[in-house]
């Protein structure tokens, strides 16, 4: 027979079990994923820098690289601190209301990452195949025709998603197998139908992460194809949009895998689980910086021009002393 009693009692206080299943050994993550935080931070805070100060890189593609350090910046903040006192202090408690905010800063800014990506493959798309409009276009009253849709995407899912959530009653567990709020790690632990909040996530992930992927790919695609046929040599064309899809590929692959996790029946541990979902959010926010920042001619110059600059303050100050 039923506890009903059980079934009156809804969790408002949760604890994160992340990688429990390491025991002792889990408390040696914090050396991998402080470091990791500190390579997003320190790299995005440099970029975003140059991006403000420096007038040679407020072009549009350098303002949106600037956005994605943003972007890039604030979603390991969300969730790694806090991630990495658990690792070392075991402090691993959360309200209801404090998980519900985590999962939507998190989904939000993680789709606006996805967003900012389709808008850089329309910069191109404009700046390799259609040149000569590439300023009627790119102009702020014309550009945000381009992303008043997504970004209206994005909050009505979003919303769905966690409003959605906020309503069930969670008596089954208040034990969150995971280091942060997770979407399906949490409404896994309700007692009732979730198949609702099944649908809506899988309905968000393939309009947003999936749909913006298929068409960042036929856009470069689209682009590799025109410049082919020019004849022209774009090895700088290229090698961006190449590198631009291998990225985005790799992040799909593990927010994909991650996913499906909860839903298709296999034989992937907890702390794998856990290990992929903190990847797609990390994953990028370290090597975007890169890939998108010092591979960039303009930035990589105005970089080289900071460190030079940095360089040389400690000479002065010794001089002087």
């Amino acid at each position: 027979m039923p506890d009903l009693h059980a079934q009156n009692i809804s969790f408002v206080n949760f604890k994160l079990s992340g990688f429990h299943d390491l025991g002792e050994w889990r408390p040696f993550l914090f050396i991998p994923y402080f470091l990791m935080f500190l390579l997003s931070t320190s790299s995005n805070s440099i970029l975003i820098y140059l991006t403000i100060t420096q007038k040679a890189l407020h072009s549009p593609m350098c303002i949106m690289i600037g956005l994605m350090a943003v972007v890039d910046l604030s979603l390991p903040i969300f969730f790694v601190p806090n991630m990495l006192l658990s690792f070392l202090l075991n402090w691993n408690e959360i309200s209801l209301a404090g998980c519900l905010i985590q999962m939507f800063c998190l989904l939000y800014v993680g789709t606006f990452q996805s967003t900012l990506l389709v808008w850089m493959a329309v910069d191109r798309f404009f700046a390799i195949c259609k040149p000569l409009y590439y300023h009627k276009y790119m102009q702020m009253p014309n550009f945000l025709k381009y992303i008043i849709v997504p970004v209206i995407r994005n909050i009505i899912l979003i919303v769905a998603i966690v409003s959605s959530a906020g309503k069930l009653s969670f008596c089954a567990s208040n034990v969150i197998d995971h280091c942060f709020c997770e979407h399906m790690a949490v409404v896994q632990l309700a007692c009732g139908d979730i198949s609702v909040n099944n649908l809506i996530g899988l309905v968000a992930t393939f309009l947003i992460p999936t749909g913006d992927f298929i068409f960042i790919t036929l856009s470069y695609l689209y682009i590799l194809g025109s410049v082919l046929k020019s004849g022209k040599s774009h090895l700088k064309a290229i090698n961006t949009c190449i590198t631009h899809i291998i990225v985005m590929t790799f992040t799909l692959t593990f927010a994909l895998i991650a996913f499906l996790s909860y839903r298709v029946k296999n034989n992937f541990s907890s702390s794998a689980r856990v290990f992929l979902s903190t990847m797609y959010l990390l994953f990028p926010s370290c090597f975007n910086p890169i890939i998108y920042g010092v591979r960039t001619k303009e930035i990589r110059e105005q970089f080289l021009k900071f460190m030079k600059h940095v360089n040389v303050l400690p000479k002065c100050i010794n001089n002087e002393a």
